[in-house]
């Protein structure tokens, strides 16, 4: 009797993961429209199974679906396409093509044939004194001033479709913030902090193009007292050491600098 009962669970239990496996079923492929220019998505929706999904920008899409589901396939301005499911696709990846809708033009009928006599024919075309009497009042309608409020200019929640930005976090202006936080606050730089800054671009920055025009020590110090004088340099890197942009900033004051001061030139 135990054996029976053991074996009925056993059963069930199968029966239960097999039947969860088969409801959890999947189709995919790729949706081509033909336009390469178009990446808007496609609507895939299960209409048997009452699923729905959007394919990619490139058109890849997965659905939850089953042997014989009926999956229609929706986008504006192409035709949409209703597709059974068949056995071989639940395993393999199949390809929709979507056609587009062609746009119609009305055809313009010319009911009035030109006689060449302009008298006439300006007559014809000319517009109704009733038509031009219309016009001149919706004109002078649209000219006066607006006495009841204009209707809020929004669309309705119902047809906006769902937010996929609400709740979520903005990192590149989190990252952005953080930076900025980061970033030491320029301050204006007392005589002790301008000699201090002074001393260390002496001991880190590469100032050998300035000893190629001749420039003894004296004459170099002079120099960088020019330089953050007249480009705030212990102002602004002083919290915020950089060799290279402090290199490049001493570059261009001195091509300031040498168009002031007489140089002896390049020293071989």
């Amino acid at each position: 009797m135990e054996i029976k009962y053991i074996k009925r669970v056993l059963l069930f239990v199968l029966f239960c993961i097999a039947s969860k496996f088969w409801g959890q079923q999947k189709v995919s492929g790729k949706v081509i429209t033909g336009d390469e220019l178009d990446l808007a998505p496609v609507l895939v929706v299960n209409i048997s199974g009452n699923k729905s999904a959007l394919s990619d920008m490139a058109g890849n899409f997965e659905i939850e679906a089953k042997e014989n589901d009926e999956i229609r396939f929706v986008k504006e301005g192409y035709y949409r396409v209703d597709k059974k499911i068949t056995k071989e696709e639940i395993n393999a990846p199949f390809h929709i093509m979507l056609r587009k809708i062609e746009i119609q033009i009305p055809e313009v009928k010319i009911k009035y044939k030109p006689t060449g006599n302009l008298a006439k024919d300006n007559q014809h075309y000319n517009e109704s004194r009733k038509l031009q009497a219309l016009k001149s009042e919706m004109e002078d309608y649209m000219r006066s001033p607006l006495n009841q409020p204009l209707p809020n200019n929004t669309v309705s929640k119902t047809f906006t479709g769902h937010d996929f930005n609400a709740g979520q976090v903005n990192l590149f202006g989190v990252f952005n913030a953080v930076k900025k936080l980061a970033q030491p606050k320029v301050t204006k730089a007392n005589y002790n902090e301008t000699q201090d800054f002074l001393r260390r671009v002496r001991n880190e920055v590469n100032l050998n193009f300035l000893k190629r025009y001749g420039m003894d020590e004296e004459q170099i110090d002079a120099f960088l007292l020019y330089a953050d004088k007249t480009r705030s340099l212990a102002k602004r890197y002083r919290k915020d050491f950089s060799i290279s942009v402090v290199e490049y900033e001493l570059k261009v004051a001195f091509a300031e600098y040498s168009k002031t001061h007489k140089l002896e030139g390049i020293q071989e």
